[in-house]
């Protein structure tokens, strides 16, 4: 994708993906996640409503702490998942392979 095409692309995001992006990449640095902690700061240019619909969305996230700073700035942390925490999606079309009962080839 050329840079011409990439700016194109930017310009068809709305203002709250624009935010949502940014946090991300700010969460996914590998500092952040060094660290597991990051400081976001709010940007003249973000709208309040879209401030707020993502500081929501990451309220609503398990096992993320938020401490919001005089300056609009917010710092996140969380801990690194322990086994409990993690998921593994099989999927719901798995089927379950019984073993044949063979007798052993030898």
């Amino acid at each position: 994708m050329s840079a011409q095409e990439n700016a194109v692309r930017m310009d068809e995001l709305t203002t709250l993906e624009r935010l949502g992006l940014r946090v991300s990449a700010m969460i996914n640095s590998p500092l952040a996640q060094l660290g597991r902690r990051v400081l976001v700061h709010r940007m003249d240019t973000d709208a309040d409503h879209d401030w707020q619909s993502i500081m929501e969305l990451l309220a609503e996230t398990d096992g993320l702490d938020m401490t919001f700073c005089d300056d609009g700035a917010v710092i996140l942390q969380w801990d690194l998942p322990t086994d409990d925490d993690r998921v593994i999606d099989r999927g719901e079309d798995v089927a379950l392979i019984e073993p044949e009962e063979e007798g052993a080839p030898f």
